[in-house]
């Protein structure tokens, strides 16, 4: 018995020296009504700095709720980006629901206490934290208890849909489009795509459609690696073998998936689980191919850049092992959300200073661009060097500007757009008659 407190016991003290309250039910596995009210109390400790809100409900009608962390709760302010962690998407792999409960609790207390660090996290990214996507996969997961959960009882949700393979393929689309120099970003959606989805599922592309998220991320179970896009391979698997599948963004999704390894107390060794991954860190198709998956699908649909966290071997750990796995992560987790803070952001104004939305920002050497928000600011994660950048929206001259990233934070860089000028339509005659037929439009390049 003594043996089996032991690591709980250190990690507490170690947590208490840090300056961090530490209370017996701090570590604990969460049930659904436990989670909220885990929630709410956090929201009731910090009132002025959160905002809890629903985006939806699951099958068996649990809503999903967020945690919002920013100094003006329910605000977009313009330059300030969003950011996204989502848990428990799988509803047993458990981890990630317990470390973001626990990630809304230290927030708020080291805010609370004045940690810089955090304040300044808080003042200048607008946090939105989903702990469990998957409420009923959960229940089912968490009925059977850690010592005899199964790989698989409670992955699905409620029809035991894996909400992993539940997204529109876009890849498919894209890589279309790369051979015929279609469109590299914002990919449209089938039709009928509401009916084809779970209400988890759906609940979560209202969620992007409705926030301009930069940067994210969602914490699984089953291995101890950082995944980044994409997970589905340009090829047909071949007896076995799989290839690479490098986003034209690859650097920066290869620096995002080091920043969490290498801040992780043992992720980046890359032995763990009986499995070996170079710096801790994969390539999903490169690890094996996964089609209609979250990251993909959030790169590939909107601004943001999404990486998969895959968190502990042990899918439903004991309670007795959270202490340990919150010290390996709570670093991590606060180095990753803040690199939504590099590269470069800005405004796009009109001549009369008015911000143009859904202008698009260019990046020369990168085939994937990015797009304004409703106020007019954008967003480009982009690693140190030098850059060329072109926005352009309708009926406005593009306009282009050389600029240089440094380690730092974000390069301030706004962009003034001149209208186009009007092209005269010149009318013909015809028959004695006006011809006021305007001029056909131009044709788009693929599928509807």
């Amino acid at each position: 018995m003594k043996q089996g407190w032991t690591l709980p016991w250190l990690a507490a003290v170690l947590l208490g020296l840090m300056g961090i309250r530490v209370s017996g039910s701090e570590f604990q596995h969460h049930r659904y009504e436990e989670m909220v009210r885990a929630m709410y109390a956090v929201h009731s400790d910090c009132p002025y700095i959160t905002r809890i809100y629903s985006i939806g409900r699951s099958v068996e009608g649990r809503h999903l709720y967020v945690l919002e962390f920013s100094d003006n709760p329910g605000i977009h302010e313009a330059l300030e980006p969003e950011f996204k962690y989502v848990g428990n998407m799988h509803g047993n792999e458990v981890l990630g629901r317990e470390l973001l409960i626990k990630f809304s609790q230290f927030l708020c207390e080291e805010y609370r206490a004045g940690n810089q660090r955090i304040m300044r996290l808080i003042h200048d990214t607008r946090i939105h934290i989903l702990p469990s996507m998957n409420p009923d996969g959960y229940e089912v997961a968490a009925r059977q208890g850690p010592e005899f959960n199964g790989y698989l009882v409670g992955r699905g949700n409620a029809r035991d849909i894996d909400l992993n393979r539940n997204f529109p393929d876009l890849n498919a689309l894209m890589y279309y489009y790369e051979k015929t120099n279609g469109r590299n970003h914002h990919l449209p959606l089938p039709d009928n795509w509401e009916q084809q989805v779970e209400p988890e599922t759906l609940a979560i592309i209202k969620w992007m459609q409705n926030y301009n998220f930069i940067l994210s991320a969602n914490l699984h179970g089953g291995a101890v690696v950082a995944n980044y896009p994409f997970d589905k391979s340009r090829d047909a698997r071949i007896r076995g073998r799989t290839t690479y599948a490098a986003t034209p963004d690859d650097k920066i999704f290869r620096n995002l998936a080091r920043t969490y390894s290498y801040a992780h107390s043992w992720m980046h060794k890359g032995w763990n689980c009986g499995d070996f991954f170079d710096e801790g860190i994969t390539n999903g198709a490169s690890w094996y191919s996964l089609s209609k998956g979250m990251q993909d699908f959030n790169y590939l649909y909107s601004n943001c850049f999404e990486i998969t966290l895959e968190l502990s071997c042990d899918k439903f750990p004991p309670a007795s092992a959270l202490p340990r796995e919150w010290l390996g992560n709570r670093e991590a987790l606060v180095s990753y959300l803040e690199q939504v803070h590099h590269g470069i952001k800005g405004m796009v104004y009109d001549e009369n200073n008015n911000p143009i939305a859904k202008a698009e920002i260019s990046v020369a050497g990168i085939n994937h661009d990015m797009t304004t928000g409703v106020d007019g600011d954008y967003f480009r994660l982009l690693l140190p060097g030098t850059y060329t950048v072109t926005v352009s929206a309708p009926g406005y001259v593009p306009s282009t500007s050389t600029v240089t990233v440094g380690p730092a934070e974000a390069i301030l860089l706004h962009f003034y757009l001149k209208a186009a000028p009007k092209q005269n339509l010149k009318v013909k005659p015809h028959n004695g008659k006006k011809n006021l037929s305007s001029p056909k439009a131009p044709l788009k390049l693929g599928p509807r």
